[in-house]
């Protein structure tokens, strides 16, 4: 298998479970979705469950706890997010935003895809291509199995400035993805299309 392909999908992979089981991690520890499931199966069951809304702010899962890691800048805290990156078309109905979300997460994947064929694996200067798509992918296929397993996406890092202002909560998928991104712009100032010499070799052929 082409070194290429090995990287696309041990970066997507190890995105994608690095990702699912921190979300496993939240949903035991800070909710109490798993409260009562002795067994991994059935934690794994309630996990990717998706309970009415309980009637706390509207939560399927009810909080337990949150951990202040910084009282003053971060905490980890349980939230859910319909919508798709930091909240956006959440007020959109269900009937709309599901459909919606299924279309532009399998065009992502088809378009990352086909954009990472067309790299060659060998050339240094597609290095942070090579890497970021599969960072990108790996989120996207990560956010992906919140929605069609439960119809919402886990939040759980919240940075903050002294609960005056506050960064939307996001998971290690949008991270992945916003890293990911960062590196194909930076692709996008580094890597240059190479000139086409054949047609300058083919007229200094035709030279006397």
């Amino acid at each position: 298998m082409p070194r290429k392909y090995v990287i696309l999908l041990a970066v997507t992979f190890g995105v994608i479970v690095l990702d699912q089981w921190t979300k496993y991690l939240v949903v035991r520890e800070l909710t109490a979705q798993m409260q009562g499931k002795e067994s991994l199966g059935e934690r794994l069951g309630a996990m990717f469950s998706a309970p009415p809304p309980q009637g706390f702010d509207g939560l399927h899962y009810r909080p337990r706890r949150h951990i202040e890691v910084s009282e003053n800048f971060f905490r980890l805290r349980y939230a859910e997010n319909p919508g798709a990156a930091w909240g956006l078309f959440r007020n959109l109905s269900p009937g709309t935003r599901a459909p919606l979300f299924h279309v532009v997460s399998l065009g992502a994947v088809l378009l990352i895809t086909y954009y990472f064929r067309k790299l060659s694996g060998s050339d240094p200067e597609e290095k942070w291509a090579l890497w970021g798509l599969p960072l990108v992918l790996g989120g996207a296929l990560g956010n992906y199995i919140d929605r069609l397993a439960r119809g919402f996406v886990i939040d759980f890092l919240e940075a903050h400035w002294f609960d005056k202002a506050a960064w939307p909560s996001f998971n290690i998928a949008d991270a992945a993805i916003c890293v990911g991104v960062g590196m194909l712009l930076v692709d996008a100032f580094v890597r240059k299309e190479k000139p086409d010499s054949a047609p300058s070799k083919a007229g200094a052929a035709s030279k006397p």
